[in-house]
């Protein structure tokens, strides 16, 4: 059978914008050519929609687009997803099988995320339609269980239609799931996901197509708008690429920038450049994804930033060919403590004179935002925002945390690798033992432990989840893995205050991992 694959980039909440490419695909040769045309899950609304799909007005927006679709369906055959009211039951999430002018099959979701659960009802699952002499299992990437629990009729094609987001510790998870099930089922597959960023979720695609021996036939890109058209009847298999996980980050980044901004109408984007690699990473996803003319730096040196850390800062946007601005602090910082000297009276200088420096950057970039109509990006780690290691309205401000779901360790993997082919990134921003230069001499192994140390210590308590004991009982020095851990806890307060990140990992701040304040 030789069915057409889409993979693209969906607009969330816009039925009309997401009709006008479905509808050019379907008028494609390739689509015309083929069986049966696949998009991905929610192809018309989006995902995910949260409240906005509970709107009638919308859900009437959604049937008038599908109606328009099955118009055109005369001679020809495609599955579509979206928001459905079923009768006597509710709004779904369906995925709806159109064929000559009418809708031939309903699939509605059953397995539904804690946010799917509070718009959806729960749905059938996975349904087996026969089809030009074929059982055609189709259902949703959630509810694919189904069919290796024996809950479905036996099927000689599986089409798994997905919305499934990007995590880079198991980039390649779904494949291995889908070569499971053909196993399992001895029957082709076809799995369809769609691209782009929502938000912080990035999708990306990785769709794909096997025979029933578990031969790869087709395998469209990540993070790339695709079709392709393939026989599942083919014994010859195409090559299985894998790119390297930071490739795949790097792209997933790119992709997430691109959609925060393009998506929400914006093009302008200013953050700090502080000679450091986290400004200096952020700045350059920045220029690749919006371009150079788009990206200004401000350099925001004080009384206690070294020569090194501006002359870094200045190569850095030498290097990509953008505009920059440098913006001293000292006689902003020696106005405000003499303005707070009255209300402190006789207290020695603390962390509280480091904050206000912090704060005066924070000012500044959010008036330059504002002033020239740009967002500020967060250049906030992963690691920093887990020991609340940063300022709260000053480190922590911005409309997008850009690497605020990668540790310490993996910001300098990804700049290494950008610099593969020469130098993008300062060597020295890379190489120089980071500091936050709020007082002379100042080092974040002064606050901090060895980042390495710190960063395995994170993981397994955010991602794997383990208590201070398990984690000690993987040989970590008791007293360390208890403090690290109380700084997580403590720090919880800021971290809901935070812009939000792109999400890379299993475990995102304020998307995932959500735990009491108090």
């Amino acid at each position: 059978m030789n069915i057409h694959i889409v993979q693209h980039n969906v607009r969330t909440n816009n039925p009309e914008e997401n009709l006008k490419w479905i509808k050019s695909e379907l008028e494609s040769d390739a689509s015309r050519d083929a069986l049966l045309t696949v998009f991905p899950a929610c192809t018309l609304c989006g995902y995910p929609m949260y409240g906005t799909a509970a709107y009638t007005d919308l859900q009437k927006r959604s049937q008038a687009a599908l109606q328009e679709l099955i118009q055109m369906s005369e001679h020809r055959a495609f599955l579509v997803g979206m928001p459905l009211q079923i009768q006597d039951k509710g709004l779904c999430n369906a995925i709806v099988f159109v064929q000559n002018c009418a809708i031939r099959a309903t699939i509605t979701k059953k397995y539904l995320s804690p946010d799917e659960q509070k718009y959806f009802v729960r749905g059938e699952g996975v349904q087996t339609v026969n089809f030009q002499g074929q059982r055609i299992a189709i259902g949703f990437y959630e509810d694919l269980k189904e069919l290796t629990k024996g809950h479905v009729e036996e099927s000689d094609i599986v089409i798994c239609c997905g919305c499934n987001v990007f995590d880079y510790k198991k980039p390649y998870s779904i494949r291995y799931r889908m070569h499971k099930i053909v196993e399992s089922l001895n029957a082709s597959l076809v799995f369809v996901n769609r691209i782009g960023g929502e938000g912080p979720l990035l999708f990306a695609g990785g769709s794909m197509a096997m025979n029933a021996a578990g031969t790869l036939l087709c395998q469209l890109p990540y993070f790339e708008e695709s079709c392709a058209s393939v026989d599942l009847q083919l014994l010859e298999g195409c090559a299985d690429e894998k790119p390297e996980a930071v490739e795949l980050v790097y792209k997933a980044l790119l992709m997430g920038l691109r959609d925060y901004f393009g998506k929400n109408g914006l093009q302008k984007a200013v953050l700090g450049l502080s000679g450091g690699i986290d400004s200096a990473l952020v700045c350059a996803l920045a220029v690749a994804a919006l371009g150079a003319e788009n990206v200004h730096g401000i350099l925001m040196p004080s009384q206690y930033s070294t020569d090194h850390s501006v002359k870094d800062a200045e190569d850095l946007a030498k290097n990509l060919g953008m505009s920059y601005d440098i913006v001293p602090i000292k006689d902003c910082f020696d106005v405000l403590r003499a303005t707070m000297r009255p209300v402190f009276g006789e207290r020695a200088e603390d962390v509280t004179e480091e904050n206000m420096q912090a704060r005066i950057r924070g000012t500044i970039l959010m008036s330059y935002a504002n002033k020239m109509g740009a967002l500020v990006l967060n250049t906030t780690n992963k690691s920093e925002a887990a020991m609340g290691y940063g300022t709260l309205y000053g480190d922590s401000c911005g409309a997008l945390s850009v690497i605020g779901d990668l540790y310490k360790t993996e910001v300098y993997e990804l700049s290494e690798w950008i610099n593969r082919d020469g130098e993008v990134i300062p060597w020295n921003s890379i190489k120089k033992a980071p500091s936050a230069e709020l007082r002379p001499g100042q080092k974040d192994s002064d606050s901090l432990p060895d980042y390495a140390v710190l960063d395995a210590i994170l993981n397994l308590h955010i991602e794997e989840q383990m208590s201070a004991d398990e984690i000690v009982s993987e040989g970590y020095d008791a007293d360390l893995v208890r403090e690290v851990l109380r700084k997580v806890k403590m720090n919880e307060w800021k971290r809901l205050q935070f812009a939000p990140a792109l999400k890379m990992s299993p475990m995102t701040f304020g998307l995932d991992r959500r735990v009491p304040i108090s």
